[in-house]
């Protein structure tokens, strides 16, 4: 009621009115199936409350594990998730809490807990189920890496089948629980999908130079030179055309750098559907050559084609630095631009670090390997920071542990995103664990792992717990 007298008509949810429309088409069939429950994020203190009233019924006076209430810490944390699961008229029936587990900088390791369905709504629905899937892929659109819950034992089943693992049993509030864990493969399937099938489809030709099996570039031999080639994903030249013809740049020059060579020159080689779309390609890649200082020596234009775009790099050193020159014991070392921020259109997946940079940043950046020359080296790309750190280990013939609380990483990105996006600059190194840092002027370096006997790649947390990232080979090129 307002003061002036008049009333107010509640408002319908979003529910009642997609089921208002349905009843006015005569969509019966489709009423019918309508799910009874649907679960969202809390929306407001009211629905929190209906959740830890919940809590409260059924930790405190239904099963007696809590002697007042449930609450704890994670409650408090602005971070922390409640997912509920509400029928038709949006009663709360049931409820989950997921966030991460320490209170420091979120690293990537989240926790489930706190999941409730009120006694009434439990049976065939399979709201609590619905509320544990809902709450991992949650967990994952957040780029979480490591997701835990401690279950009742009575539970278990109900996650194994869910897909969930057991690590081990815990006691919580002086009950037997178990500590499960979603496998999250988000890394292995990144590095399967981009580099796995390299090794087979590579062995019809010639061996690359001893030492230098998977490297970034190829020593010429019986010269100084070092060449490396990339080329664009097809679908980026088209249409971001500007942004791929830095990039093509921006790539190659990293692949001399991690191999401590100085840039010399590029040679392009560019398709596009008309002059007007080569002409965007073309003033891109011309920008970044400036910017890095780089001369474009010639290359190939065809018009009328499909969007292409490849980019030939020729660097010189006398010392090549191997990607395959790391040994157990070696401290893994991450030297990464967290300036910058997502590229427009490439949220979570491109991290665009050196368009702002002047040249002298870039040019430090870029010279930082052949400045210290570290055991083995490897620029950043499509594998992201865990599968390129399994390249470099592969090649050395070992493995390699990421510590993850170690890693550096700019705060406007999930530890997920970071670990598996293209990030600009960013090279891994590996050494004797005294070697000095690179001296990469704007750059972020830190230690952040070593190499081990074995193979894979796994990221260990501030708890001691190992995960596995990358289990094994990651190219199938074998060592260096």
């Amino acid at each position: 009621m307002y003061l002036d007298g008049s009333t107010t008509l509640p408002v319908p949810t979003a529910t009642e009115q997609a089921e208002d429309i349905l009843a006015l088409l005569g969509d019966r069939s489709t009423l019918a199936r309508q799910p009874d429950f649907h679960i969202e994020e809390a929306a407001g203190k009211g629905e929190l409350n209906a959740h830890r009233r919940l809590r409260r019924d059924i930790f405190v006076h239904e099963q007696g594990l809590f002697a007042v209430h449930d609450l704890d810490d994670r409650d408090d944390d602005p971070r922390t998730l409640v997912l509920v699961a509400k029928d038709r008229s949006g009663a709360v029936l049931g409820g989950v809490r997921l966030g991460p587990v320490d209170d420091g900088p979120d690293i990537g390791w989240w926790a489930g807990g706190r999941l409730v369905v009120a006694p009434g709504a439990r049976g065939p629905q399979g709201i609590g189920a619905a509320l544990v899937r809902a709450a991992c892929a949650r967990a994952e659109a957040e780029g979480v890496l490591r997701f835990d819950a401690t279950v009742q034992i009575r539970n278990r089943l109900l996650f194994r089948r869910l897909g969930w693992q057991s690590v081990r049993e815990v006691m919580v509030a002086d009950s037997p629980h178990v500590l499960m864990r979603w496998p999250i493969r988000r890394i292995a399937a990144q590095a399967a999908a981009t580099k796995a099938p390299l090794g087979q489809l590579l062995g019809s030709l010639p061996p690359p130079p001893r030492g230098y099996v998977g490297d970034d570039g190829a020593p010429v031999p019986g010269t100084d030179v070092i060449a490396a080639c990339d080329a664009i994903v097809p679908s980026m030249v088209e249409r971001d055309p500007d942004w791929a013809g830095w990039c093509s740049v921006l790539v190659n020059v990293n692949d001399l750098a991690a191999m401590g060579a100085s840039p010399v020159g590029l040679l392009d080689a560019v398709g596009a559907k008309d002059a007007a779309h080569a002409a965007r390609i073309l003033a891109g890649l011309g920008r970044a050559a400036r910017a890095y200082g780089v001369p474009v020596l010639g290359g190939h234009t065809q018009l009328g084609v499909p969007a292409a775009l490849s980019v030939t790099a020729l660097g010189r050193t006398d010392h090549p630095v191997p990607g395959g020159g790391g040994r157990p014991g070696h401290a893994v070392r991450l030297t990464a631009d967290l300036g910058g921020g997502w590229r427009r259109g490439y949220r979570g997946r491109q991290w665009d670090s050196s368009s702002h940079r002047r040249t002298d940043e870039l040019r430090t950046m870029t010279g930082a390997v052949a400045a210290v020359r570290p055991a083995a080296a490897k620029d950043v790309s499509m594998a992201g920071i865990a599968g390129t750190l399994g390249m470099l280990a592969e090649a050395s013939g070992c493995g390699a542990v990421l510590d993850m609380a170690a890693v550096p990483r700019p705060g406007a990105a999930a530890t997920g995103d970071w670990l598996t996006c293209f990030p600009g600059f960013a090279m891994l190194t590996a050494d004797e664990p005294d070697a000095p840092p690179l001296p990469a002027g704007p750059a972020t370096g830190a230690v952040c792992g070593e190499l081990t006997a074995g193979h894979g790649v796994g990221l260990r947390w501030p708890d001691g717990e190992i995960t596995e990232a990358v289990t094994g080979p990651v190219t199938g090129m074998g060592t260096a």
